[in-house]
């Protein structure tokens, strides 16, 4: 049985929360756990991220995921999110440039499909250890993989904040896609940057597998980054097999 839980709060500055999330386990086997942290002005980072989630969350359910194939079906999901995203912020004024991260799992028995785009993470979390699935779609991301600067570099650099692919900035956009086999007691977290820039990936591990009730774990993140000045809004989603 799958087990869920997830959280999301402005932080300790911003004055609204800009981040979105949904999380849902309808059967034993099966769960879809989406977070999207929107961009664009005082507005339109929470309509973006909304609609986004909305969207891809509809197309997932109006779809038919067993004849399409999981990849297949969030792709799609995500394309026709970009098209809402992108269509607002070209007839909304308000909304002009908006847009939007996201990052996704489908579970499917013991298999987790992910997708990615933007800076949003997703971290596999075992006793063994944890291991980033996802990779940033970032200026910064780019540096550390041409071995300009290092991941620790990376944390405190000035242009961490800025993505080099976002849904809902063009009229098309290409998601990463990955795939996991899942053990029992595999741990998934599906995070904003607001948490990854403040919490490290070991402390994210040991608040998973030793920091106590798997039911408590995202707040106990939340408060480690509330601690710490939380700049940013902060969202963290947990998926237990």
């Amino acid at each position: 049985m799958i087990k869920a839980w997830g959280i999301t709060d402005r932080g300790a500055v911003r004055h609204q929360n800009q981040d979105a999330y949904y999380l849902d386990v309808p059967d034993e086997g099966l769960a879809l756990a989406v977070v999207c942290d929107g961009m664009g002005g005082a507005k339109a980072g929470n309509v973006a991220s909304t609609l986004a989630v909305d969207t891809f969350v509809e197309a997932l359910r109006s779809g038919n995921i067993d004849a399409q194939g999981p990849d297949e079906a969030l792709a799609r999901a995500a394309e026709l999110a970009n098209t809402a995203v992108f269509q607002r912020a070209g007839s909304d004024p308000a909304c002009q440039g908006m847009g939007t991260t996201m990052v996704a799992v489908l579970v499917t028995g013991q298999g987790a499909h992910i997708l990615n785009i933007g800076d949003s993470r997703c971290y596999l979390a075992t006793e063994e250890g944890i291991y980033r699935v996802t990779r940033d779609h970032s200026v910064v991301e780019d540096l550390v993989q041409k071995g300009r600067i290092t991941p620790e570099e990376a944390r405190l650099h000035p242009r961490k904040n800025l993505i080099t692919r976002a849904l809902g900035a063009e009229e098309q956009v290409r998601a990463d896609l990955y795939y996991l086999d899942l053990r029992e007691g595999s741990c998934l977290l599906l995070c904003s940057d607001g948490l990854s820039n403040i919490v490290t990936d070991q402390e994210i591990l040991y608040e998973i597998i030793h920091g106590g009730e798997k039911a408590d774990c995202c707040r106990r993140l939340l408060d480690i980054a509330m601690s710490r000045g939380a700049p940013d809004n902060v969202t963290a989603v947990l998926l237990q097999t």
